[in-house]
């Protein structure tokens, strides 16, 4: 089972806004806070966005070696509808607009939101049946 995972942000209030808001509509529950930190849990595993004086860089760049995007699932259709809606108020830019919500192929119901940092998430609703 993972543990966490901690991603180092240019500016911890922005990831606040934008993670926060998305990690707490997806179940998570606030666990630490610190001057330069915040996690969220869901069971055992948590979160973390740290604003650390050891970055090199003022951006995340998906498209470089590393983290591409944290992908999610979202329970239904419907809920992936409401957060795509919510997402912008939060700083959540849509990607692949145009093949929205099936960027990820015909049979992958899902949508791809970056961070003002540009940091990814997919939520991938749960199929229905």
């Amino acid at each position: 089972m993972l543990h966490h995972i901690e991603l180092w942000v240019p500016d911890l209030g922005r990831a606040v806004r934008s993670w926060g808001w998305l990690l707490e509509r997806l179940g998570y529950t606030p666990y630490q806070d610190w001057p330069d930190g915040r996690s969220w849990r869901l069971g055992e595993t948590y979160l973390v966005f740290e604003q650390s004086p050891a970055l090199t860089a003022d951006r995340h760049d998906r498209l470089r070696p590393g983290l591409n995007h944290l992908a999610f699932h979202v329970p239904s259709r419907a809920e992936l509808d409401a957060l795509v809606t919510e997402a912008p108020d939060h700083g959540w830019t849509l990607l692949f607009p145009e093949a929205h919500p099936h960027a990820g192929g015909p049979a992958h119901c899902a949508a791809y939101l970056e961070d003002p940092d540009g940091f990814e998430a997919e939520l991938v609703a749960r199929r229905e049946e």
